[in-house]
């Protein structure tokens, strides 16, 4: 993994109990984003069920509201004090330390994952390796989605910009389609929010929905 990606696991960390309250918030308040989560749940019952990874979840609400779905979630973050927060908040779901990058789960095991903004620390070299990882964990079938700072234009490439907690990349559409692509993660649906949405960047935000190749895509 990156150093940096190392770096922000710590800083957030130490606004773990900060964070936490502004992520819930603003989770709370964008019924749009959560349409997504909704959209791959309901997928995922309907095609049978089974466990959904929350890559990256934080303080763990992305993963307590996909159980509140009816949906078997449990979570995975780098920082340590994100997930000592999660399982005190969340008691009753697994939560793990752990690297979305280099999951220590059984390839093939997972109906789907949830990729909340959790890419946003990931500089470029490391994208390829961390959608290889959902596609090798994920079921023929199963679902991703993937949600972050976007671009207006899908064809723009990737930029840093000022994240109050550690360097992040904003990332145009057709780039992580690509590398999703070059795994066997289809699109199946995306939805891109108006610039407007974000009154403090007036950055699109990208919420993808991908499904794994399989026998009958």
């Amino acid at each position: 993994m990156a150093v940096h990606e190392t770096g922000a696991a710590r800083s957030y960390g130490m606004i773990s109990e900060l964070y936490a309250n502004f992520a819930a918030g603003a989770f709370e308040s964008d019924p749009l984003g959560r349409s997504m989560i909704d959209v791959l749940a309901k997928s995922v019952a309907a095609s049978g069920g089974g466990p959904v990874l929350d890559a990256g979840c934080g303080p763990g609400h992305v993963t307590a509201y996909l159980r509140g779905s009816g949906v078997e979630a449990f979570g995975v973050d780098l920082s340590e004090g994100l997930v000592e927060l999660a399982r005190t908040r969340h008691g009753g779901i697994r939560f793990e330390v752990g690297d979305i990058g280099a999951l220590e789960v059984e390839g093939g095991s997972l109906a789907g994952v949830v990729s909340n903004y959790s890419i946003i620390h990931s500089p470029p070299e490391r994208l390829a390796v961390i959608m290889a990882e959902f596609a090798r964990v994920l079921a023929p079938e199963g679902y991703l989605m993937v949600a972050f700072q976007s671009h207006e234009d899908p064809g723009a490439g990737v930029e840093t910009f000022d994240h109050q907690v550690a360097m992040a990349y904003r990332y145009g559409v057709d780039h992580v389609l690509a590398e999703a692509a070059a795994v066997g993660l289809v699109e199946q649906a995306r939805l891109v929010m108006a610039p407007g949405l974000d009154a403090r960047r007036g950055f699109s935000q990208a919420h993808l929905l991908l499904r794994k190749a399989g026998a009958g895509l």
